[in-house]
């Protein structure tokens, strides 16, 4: 797996992190970023994620046989139809995208239009700092990454793609676009939502001062991805509304059976409902062994 030249749109934690990993592993003849902010081209720059930058996205991704869309998920149609014309013949294109069903049905038919080749991805391996800053050459190592081709994907356009990600480290996973937004409503979309509230509910000022002083690692470890960028998480909420708005509705009727029992003085629906929950957690994430 080789490319002459990528073009990462967008620079931040994830295009940051996919341009170090690409020149550590000698992945690419060059690396190029595309950004808005003139302070931003020097950052990149200064930090060694990408070998050239510009503000200029005919000038990023012209000659490119690699370009991935590392914007925000509502930005992305728009940044397509902007650099489509000036996409080389048959260059392959894929995103960072969280969300997948109305963004894949929205750039294939462009891509084919354009005469290149467009697969959906998802690197999971954010975390709840953005920017180049907190870019990491290793943050795919070991992650998980969802490849998301339809029908009229071409096979080796899927290949190519699938060959993008292991070759950074990531195990990749491959199911269609609708199946992917309605599993990461649920895994990763919904505990967002569920961490904010937290953060929301206890730490609010109607409560007394001392409340906030008895949050320890517990509440922090449980509300980390709260800290995740407000602008990018309403982004991903409204464009997967229709699977998240579904769990959210099956979770909020979970918790008020819990509520239920825990009013009715159910000793043993109360220890069910921890019983299950640390028995199918330790199953997915057994400790270590020492």
């Amino acid at each position: 797996m080789h490319f002459r030249k990528v073009t990462l749109v967008g620079v931040g934690l994830l295009g940051g992190s996919l341009g170090m990993a690409l020149r550590r592993r000698g992945l690419a003849d060059e690396v190029q970023g595309f950004v808005r902010r003139a302070s931003s081209v020097a950052e990149c720059l200064a930090l060694g994620v990408v070998d050239r930058c510009s503000r200029n996205l005919a000038e990023a991704v012209v000659d490119a046989d690699l370009v991935v869309l590392c914007s925000p998920v509502g930005q992305s149609p728009g940044l397509f139809r902007e650099m489509s014309r000036h996409l080389s013949p048959d260059c392959l294109v894929t995103d960072v995208g969280s969300v997948k069903s109305d963004l894949v049905a929205e750039i294939e038919p462009l891509a084919q239009g354009a005469g290149v080749r467009f697969v959906g991805s998802h690197p999971m391996a954010g975390a709840e700092k953005s920017g180049p800053a907190h870019a990491r050459a290793d943050l795919f190592e070991g992650a998980v990454c969802v490849v998301t081709p339809t029908t009229a994907s071409a096979p080796s356009a899927v290949l190519a793609i699938r060959s993008l990600w292991e070759a950074v480290g990531s195990r990749v996973l491959q199911m269609n676009p609708v199946l992917h937004d309605d599993l990461v409503a649920r895994c990763s979309h919904l505990p967002h939502v569920v961490a904010a509230e937290l953060a929301n509910y206890v730490l609010s000022p109607v409560h007394p001062k001392e409340q906030s002083d008895l949050c320890a690692g517990g509440f922090r470890d449980t509300t980390r991805i709260a800290s995740g960028s407000p602008e990018m998480w309403r982004d991903i909420a409204l464009a997967n509304r229709r699977h998240l708005s579904r769990v959210l509705g099956v979770f909020i009727e979970d918790l008020s059976e819990f509520r239920l029992a825990l009013d009715a003085g159910d000793e043993k629906s109360i220890e069910d409902f921890f019983r299950q929950a640390k028995s199918r957690r330790d199953l997915r994430f057994p400790d270590p062994e020492p």
